[in-house]
């Protein structure tokens, strides 16, 4: 079932497994108002287990360019483009979200993003490899994120 993210009224609906689902809701509520406010798209997400093309196009993206296989269970995944640009999310239990950014038309803007809620460690599969910078966010608290670019053709 599609779940539309409301950035107003922030809800754990689909993430209430997770042991940080209120910061986890509030970083996914963040990212809605990105796209809301930069390129007018509604964010919807669906349970990982419906939006499997979403989350193998992720994990394919992370085992293929820095041979990284997260270890959390995805809770919701949803895809679409905004003008030249496809994205993906995959929000997971642990409270780690990952996107990937990849223009259609420019090869040179491609990454892969990753923002820990609030709360979380920093997963092991992760930790030796990427330094994460701090950013506030009224919606999410402290947000910890980094990215690192894609080379190859997905």
């Amino acid at each position: 079932m599609t779940y539309t993210v409301d950035f107003d009224t922030v809800s754990t609906v689909g993430l209430e497994s997770s042991p940080v689902a209120e910061a986890l809701a509030g970083l996914r509520a963040n990212e809605a108002r990105y796209f809301r406010n930069k390129y007018d798209h509604v964010f919807t997400v669906e349970p990982a287990g419906d939006a499997r093309e979403a989350v193998d196009w992720v994990h394919r993206i992370l085992k293929e360019e820095r041979d990284i296989v997260i270890s959390s269970r995805p809770l919701e995944a949803t895809a679409f483009q905004v003008e030249d640009i496809r994205m993906a999310y995959v929000f997971y239990e642990s409270g780690l979200s990952i996107n990937v950014m990849y223009t259609v038309g420019d090869a040179k803007k491609r990454a892969v993003g990753f923002k820990l809620s609030e709360g979380m460690e920093i997963p092991e599969e992760l930790a030796s490899r990427f330094k994460f910078a701090r950013q506030k966010s009224k919606l999410a608290g402290v947000i910890r994120g980094s990215f690192f670019v894609v080379k190859n053709e997905y």
